[in-house]
């Protein structure tokens, strides 16, 4: 039941009017492939875990980084060849690009073009257009449970006949890293983003926990809720668990939703995306994994551990014992600091240049509620999952759950190894790399985000009949293509690098499509070509 709508703002959104864009586009002649079969309705079983095929750590990534840096001239060489072999299979073509309401159509004339072929794609709308302003962008809570109000946002509800995105944020953040989602998306989709509980805004309204020490002053009760010695009635099973947010997430689609979404989640938000998905795959309609992290938790889940659980007194659970209470407080002081929380926003952004202040502001907003603290560790001690990211795959592989993949290349958390791992698993999965972009390529690089994703929505709601973004040309989706989207932002041009992997996956073109994507760097290339 939604309780309250506060804070509306207005959107405005830019119109996109007969823009003829001639675009060059290199085609490699290659074979014929169905990306999408027809879906089936599975029943629920769980499936053998799954055998990754290319590593198990961060170490394959780093491995390959190294080869490069260390043989980069002979490596340089090589690839020139196999690409000079590979230009001579290249057909070219010229695409007319109509781009009407963020909507593309294409026809093709022959043309000669570059070796990478640009793409120009609409921008976000723009804030200053008074033409079709669009959806507002409305602030909204809605109780869950006792004491637990769920903070969420959604625009373009008038949009009735519409499919329904739900956004899940990472780790740290709310739903207000999705706001350049919900102002463009919003223009064709029923769009909504979820604040988990313990983050964002969804934090309780009332302490957990009370202090009762004698000498305490009112303020220093009020300072940091959590820190008693006994939890209120509400809150004696409260745990900030991954298990907690799948069921939150559930509940909120039928509750306030209504009908089945297309889930998307960056980061800790991937995690419970496909973990929500592989439980309740009859409220999906599909998911869309942002540099998703493959790993949460580190207790055991009392479920599937029952033993081992019991080693671990404590698990997330309120009140905080009194040894978590002085880890938590030295722990706070460091990560709850403006220069900190800084330093950690520049880390995961690829482009130094992007624009960080909004998220900035937000995220201190938060940590100054009396229940971060405490909230933060309850998320840290909490236990697993009852189903790691490889079982949450296979079973949403076994009940045809549609997945696509977009991560940032220059992610320094989630290296791109991981988004590989599950397309080696899943071949036929649309993975698109995004260079350059972070570990929050939708905030870094919207433009191409929203672009890829309404293609993708497309595509599913068409039954196929529409293709997926970039592959208008059906012998593309085995061998994949790279391509280069340009598109207008803040009256210049910007330009971001995509490369669609195909379904013809194997741990040795895996390696060489990073070693290309390298080479292509030109600073590189250059200081290459100067040793010799």
């Amino acid at each position: 039941m939604e309780l309250l709508s506060i804070g509306c703002t207005s959107v405005p959104c830019h119109h996109f009017a007969n823009l003829n864009w001639k675009v060059g586009d290199n085609s490699l002649s290659l074979k014929n492939s169905k990306l999408f079969p027809r879906r089936k309705t599975g029943i629920f079983c769980v499936a053998p875990k799954p055998s990754w095929g290319l590593g198990n750590s961060h170490q394959d990534s780093d491995k390959v980084e190294n080869l490069y840096q260390k043989e980069g001239i002979r490596l340089l060489s090589l690839l020139e060849g196999l690409r000079n072999r590979a230009n001579a299979e290249i057909t070219t073509e010229n695409h007319n690009y109509y781009v009407t309401d963020g909507k593309v159509d294409l026809r093709h004339i022959p043309e000669k073009v570059d070796e990478v072929a640009k793409v120009l794609i609409p921008g976000l709308p723009d804030d200053d257009s008074e033409e079709n302003p669009g959806s507002p962008i409305c602030s909204c809570f809605w109780e869950w449970k006792p004491q637990l109000p769920v903070h969420y946002e959604k625009s373009g509800l008038e949009n009735v006949q519409a499919p329904n995105v739900l956004f899940l944020p990472g780790f740290g953040v709310g739903s207000f890293h999705y706001e350049k989602q919900l102002k463009d998306l919003s223009r064709d989709y029923k769009v909504w983003a979820l604040d988990f509980l313990g983050q964002g805004l969804s934090l309780p309204s009332e302490d957990p926990a009370p202090s009762d020490k004698p000498g305490e002053s009112t303020e220093q009760r009020d300072a940091m809720w959590g820190f008693g010695e006994v939890s209120e009635p509400w809150a004696q099973d409260l745990v900030y668990s991954v298990d907690l947010w799948r069921d939150q997430v559930k509940q909120f689609i039928e509750q306030v939703i209504g009908e089945p979404v297309y889930v998307v989640g960056n980061s800790l938000g991937g995690f419970v995306a496909l973990y929500f998905a592989a439980c309740n795959p009859e409220l999906v309609k599909g998911v869309t994994l942002l540099n998703a992290t493959p790993f949460w938790g580190f207790l055991p889940n009392l479920t599937r551990s029952p033993r081992l659980s019991k080693l671990f007194p404590w698990a997330g659970t309120f009140p905080l014992p009194s040894s978590v209470r002085k880890l938590t407080e030295f722990i706070w002081q460091k990560v709850s600091d403006p220069g900190s929380i800084l330093e950690l926003i520049k880390q995961v952004y690829a482009d130094p240049s992007t624009k960080v202040d909004k998220v900035f502001s937000r995220i201190v907003e938060t940590t100054q509620h009396p229940a971060a603290a405490a909230s933060l560790a309850s998320i840290m001690f909490a236990p697993r999952a009852q189903l790691s990211f490889q079982e949450a795959l296979s079973r949403c592989q076994t009940q045809d759950v549609r997945i696509c993949l977009m991560y940032g290349k220059e992610d320094p958390w989630i290296r791109p190894i991981w988004g590989l791992k599950v397309k080696k698993q899943l071949p036929e999965v649309p993975y698109y790399e995004i260079i350059p972009a972070g570990h929050c390529p939708h905030d870094e690089v919207p433009e191409v985000v929203n672009f890829l994703l309404r293609g993708w929505i497309k595509n599913l709601e068409s039954k196929g009949s529409i293709s997926l973004p970039l592959l208008e040309e059906p012998d593309n989706v085995q061998d994949g293509i790279f391509r280069e989207l340009e598109f207008a932002r803040e009256g210049s041009r910007r330009s971001v690098k995509v490369r669609f992997f195909g379904s013809k996956i194997s741990v040795w073109n895996l390696i060489g499509s990073f070693l290309r994507s390298s080479v292509a760097n030109l600073p590189l290339k250059s200081s290459v070509a100067n040793s010799r």
